[in-house]
C-alpha cells in the first residue's frame, strides 16, 4: 500500500531542496481539492512539524524525523499526535511520508516523492502528480525572475489573506522574498504592518521594493446600492491612498502593481477582441474599473513604474466561480447559461500569480496587462470542458431568470452574462509562458483529474 511517485525536476538539486525549506513551500503543494489548508509550517525540515487544518476542526501533524535529515538529499515526516483533534487523524494507521532528491543523470534533480500508509496508490496518485506540477511550474518562474535579477525582494501586499493573495504570497516566500502584509487589524510580528486605507500611516511603504494591491470587496453579489457602493469604495479611494504613500516613501518601492479587472471593457463587446488598447466599455464595472486604475497616478506621478492587472474570470476549485460551480457539475447538473454564446475569458489561479510575478521583475510592462489565458472560449465551450474534466453530463442550460435571481437583472449582466474577448497581448509581447493555456488543463489541474 502507499505510492512511490517520482519526477525529475529542470533545476540543480540545492535550489530545489531549498525551495522546500522556505515559508510558502507547503501552501504551495497542498492540492486546493482536497478539504485541508496549511495552519502552520515546519520551522524546520531536519525535526519541525506542520500542521494541516481539515474538516470539522481537525488536525493532522507532520512531525519530521531528525535522523533521516540528509540535506540536500532527503527529509522525512511522518503523522503524529497532538491534543484530541488530533487523534481521528491517527485511524489511517501509519503515515510514512519519504522525500528523496538526487542528480539527475541527463541533469536536473529526481525527485521522488514515497509514502508508507495503508492507502492505495490510485488514492494519492492525483495528489503526486499536482505536488510535483506545482514544484516544477514554481521553481521555473523564480527562475525567470532571477534571470532578470530580481531575487530576495521585500514586497508589501494588501488583500494577503484573500484567494489571490494567500497564494501569490506563498508563492513569492518560496522564491527567497519578504512579503509584507498590510492588514486592517493590529499588526503581528515583523512581516505585517497596520494600514488604515483611508489614511495609511506615514512611513508605511519606507523600505520596501514593491507594492502588490489586492483588497476590495467581493464584485459577487446582488447589485444593490450597498453592494455597488462597497465596490467602489474599497478600491478607488484606497488605492489612491496607498498610490500616494507609495509616493512618498523614504527608500520606498519601485513598482506599484494594483489589482484590476476586464469588465474595464463592459459587459457585452460580442465578437470584438480586445487587448489592452481595446475601448472602455459600458456599465458599472467599467466606470469602477476605470477609475480604479487612475486612482494610481500618484504612484505613476512620483515615477513608480506601475502595472494594473486586469483580471479575467480566475479559475481556482477553492473560490471563485469554479468553488460555485463544481458540485452543481459534479451532481450532473450543469448547463450552458443562456444562449452559451457569450465569450469567457478565464485563467488558471496559478497563471495569474506568475503574470503578477512578472509585473514586479519585468521593466517592460506597464500600465494596464490583461491577465487572461490566450485562449478564450465561449459559455458553451466552458459548459462542455467541465463536464467531460468531471466525466459528467452538461444537458440541463440555465434559464436566463436563474442568474436574475441571484445577482439582480444589473449583476446578471454584467457578471454571469458578461460577453468579453480579451486576449493578453502584452504578456504575448514580451513572451510570457503560461502554465495552462488550455482551459481543460487548467481546469484538471485545479480539480485533480490530471
Amino acid at each position: 500500500m502507499g505510492i512511490e511517485y517520482s519526477d525529475v525536476v529542470d533545476h540543480p538539486i540545492d535550489e530545489v531542496f531549498a525551495w522546500h525549506t522556505r515559508p510558502g513551500a507547503m501552501p504551495r503543494l497542498v492540492p486546493p481539492w482536497q478539504p485541508m489548508t496549511a495552519v502552520s509550517e515546519t520551522t524546520s525540515l531536519a525535526d519541525g512539524r506542520a500542521v494541516l487544518g481539515l474538516p470539522g476542526g481537525l488536525r493532522w501533524v507532520a512531525q519530521h524525523v531528525g535522523s533521516e535529515y540528509d540535506p540536500p538529499h532527503r527529509f522525512v515526516d511522518e503523522l503524529s499526535s497532538d491534543g484530541p483533534r488530533t487523534w481521528p487523524p491517527r485511524l489511517i494507521g501509519y503515515w510514512r511520508h519519504i522525500h528523496d532528491f538526487e542528480e539527475a543523470p541527463g541533469g536536473g534533480t529526481l525527485v521522488r516523492d514515497r509514502v508508507e500508509a495503508p492507502l492505495p496508490a490510485a488514492a494519492l496518485r492525483p495528489t503526486f502528480v499536482y505536488r510535483h506540477r506545482q514544484l516544477a511550474d514554481d521553481l521555473a518562474a523564480h527562475s525567470d525572475a532571477a534571470a532578470a535579477g530580481y531575487t530576495a525582494r521585500t514586497i508589501a501586499m494588501t488583500g494577503a489573506s484573500g484567494l489571490v493573495g494567500s497564494a501569490l504570497k506563498a508563492m513569492l516566500t518560496s522564491g527567497g522574498h519578504r512579503v509584507v502584509s498590510l492588514v486592517r487589524r493590529p499588526a503581528q510580528g515583523p512581516d505585517e504592518r497596520y494600514w488604515d486605507p483611508e489614511a495609511p500611516a506615514a512611513g508605511l511603504l519606507d523600505d520596501v521594493d514593491a507594492v502588490v494591491h489586492l483588497a476590495g470587496a467581493s464584485i459577487a453579489g446582488r447589485f444593490t446600492d450597498s453592494h455597488r457602493a462597497a465596490i467602489r469604495d474599497s478600491r478607488i479611494g484606497p488605492t489612491r491612498a496607498l498610490a500616494e504613500a507609495a509616493a512618498r516613501a523614504s527608500d520606498g518601492p519601485e513598482v506599484f502593481v494594483t489589482a484590476s479587472a476586464i469588465g474595464y471593457y463592459g459587459y457585452d463587446r460580442g465578437d470584438t477582441e480586445l487587448d489592452e488598447n481595446g475601448s472602455r466599455g459600458d456599465g458599472f464595472l467599467a466606470d469602477v474599473v476605470a477609475d480604479w486604475e487612475a486612482a494610481a497616478a500618484p504612484a505613476a506621478d512620483a515615477g513608480l513604474r506601475v502595472v494594473a492587472v486586469r483580471t479575467g474570470i480566475v479559475q481556482a476549485a477553492n473560490g471563485g466561480t469554479l468553488r460555485l460551480f463544481r458540485p452543481l457539475f459534479a451532481a450532473g447538473l450543469g448547463g450552458r447559461l443562456g444562449s452559451g454564446m457569450q465569450w469567457l475569458s478565464w485563467i488558471g489561479l496559478d497563471d495569474l500569480l506568475d503574470v503578477y510575478y512578472r509585473a514586479l521583475y519585468d521593466a517592460r510592462l506597464t500600465g494596464p496587462v490583461n491577465a487572461v489565458a490566450p485562449n478564450p472560449v465561449r459559455n458553451s465551450e466552458y459548459t462542455k470542458t467541465l463536464g467531460r474534466v468531471l466525466h459528467r453530463p452538461t444537458l440541463l442550460p440555465v434559464p436566463s431568470f436563474g442568474p436574475k435571481l441571484l445577482l439582480g437583472e444589473q449583476g446578471a449582466r454584467e457578471l454571469a452574462e458578461a460577453n468579453q474577448r480579451v486576449l493578453p497581448a502584452k504578456l504575448t509581447e514580451v513572451g510570457h509562458r503560461f502554465r495552462q493555456p488550455l482551459l481543460a488543463d487548467a481546469l484538471a489541474h485545479q480539480l485533480g483529474h490530471g
